[in-house]
């Protein structure tokens, strides 16, 4: 009985998990846009900076309201007090740090096609320190992770040849990514989330305000004002809620699987761009877009038939995708139509 209920709560982790990380990465894909359109006002360590700071101030009051009921203002206040917490946010912090300015950084100089392709990449970066960390990945997470990296590649670079100075930014970036997903895994436990990432986001904006200084950015507070939209929607929901949503989601998951599901970036990023800036998509994109898919749903499959080690697994994965990237073609291409 007790190893059945120690089943359910695992299975309810997961679920719980996943379903957090894909509520964030579908954050994170729009806030990809916002991110470029900022941009345009001001630079990449003034919006990084700008929207961390606005994540901590959203983040602060939250994690007392969502203590009303369940303890005091005076417990509320002191769990802050937790050297762990500090301890870990501190190190994911600066891992972030490093993993955004990049990116920011990155994407001033490429296009938003090989950026998403680029960063993405951490899928690959994940499994491969897990293992120097001494964690194999199942079988099954290795043919999810190759699907993956050919759906990035025809949904962001089919076509694109060139590299530039911006694309080594970003695979700086997406290593240090990969870096924070994997201390997350190794030391966030079942520590506050909300907290930790609130932790996070005041370390990135101490650290980006000696780096608009250094790098000599211009900054204009009417300028700040143009674009407070992008900067309240990267700053609140992609910095406050959706690092967030990371935190609690990665409790319930191993980190490569995780990863895959937070690759998906590019796909809601693809969409954002056809919903709201209409861009269109190319049937190779739409081809793209259904590998991801299918790539982020084959370790659940695995996971509830039993398959991860075995031959069949391998056999029903490839039949999945297929069928999954004929049927999303098919409905994608009706709806651009």
């Amino acid at each position: 009985m007790l190893k059945l209920a120690s089943v359910i709560h695992m299975k309810k982790n997961r679920v719980r998990g996943s379903l957090s990380l894909l509520l964030g990465t579908t954050i994170w894909g729009f806030s990809f846009i916002a991110q470029s359109v900022g941009m345009d006002h001001i630079g990449p360590f003034t919006f990084q900076a700008a929207r961390c700071l606005l994540a901590v101030l959203f983040l602060i009051p939250c994690a007392f309201v969502l203590d009303i009921g369940k303890c005091s203002f005076r417990e509320s206040a002191a769990k802050w007090k937790n050297p762990t917490l500090w301890r870990v946010g501190l190190i994911c912090g600066c891992a972030l740090f490093v993993a955004s300015s990049l990116q920011q950084i990155g994407i001033v100089y490429t296009d938003a096609g090989k950026a998403g392709f680029i960063t993405a990449m951490y899928i690959v970066l994940v499994p491969v320190l897990g293992l120097f960390l001494g964690k194999k990945p199942p079988k099954t997470t290795v043919f999810s992770v190759a699907l993956a990296v050919v759906g990035l590649y025809l949904l962001s670079c089919m076509g694109v040849s060139q590299i530039n100075k911006g694309d080594l930014y970003l695979m700086g970036c997406a290593l240090a990514f990969s870096v924070q997903i994997t201390c997350i895994d190794r030391l966030a436990g079942n520590l506050d989330g909300l907290r930790m990432n609130c932790i996070q986001a005041l370390v990135v904006t101490v650290l980006s305000v000696p780096f608009i200084l250094l790098t000599k950015e211009t900054v204009v507070f009417s300028d700040i004002t143009v674009c407070w939209f992008p900067l309240v929607f990267s700053g609140v929901l992609s910095m406050g809620v959706a690092y967030t949503l990371q935190i609690v989601g990665q409790q319930g998951l191993e980190p490569t699987t995780a990863s895959l599901i937070m690759s998906l970036e590019s796909v809601f990023a693809a969409l954002g761009g056809w919903l709201i800036l209409h861009q269109t998509m190319t049937a190779w994109e739409l081809l793209g877009c259904g590998l991801m898919l299918s790539s982020s749903e084959i370790p659940r499959i695995a996971q509830q038939f039993g398959l991860e080690t075995s031959t069949r697994a391998n056999i029903m994965q490839a039949v999945y995708a297929t069928q999954t990237v004929v049927n999303l073609g098919r409905s994608l291409t009706a709806a651009v139509k």
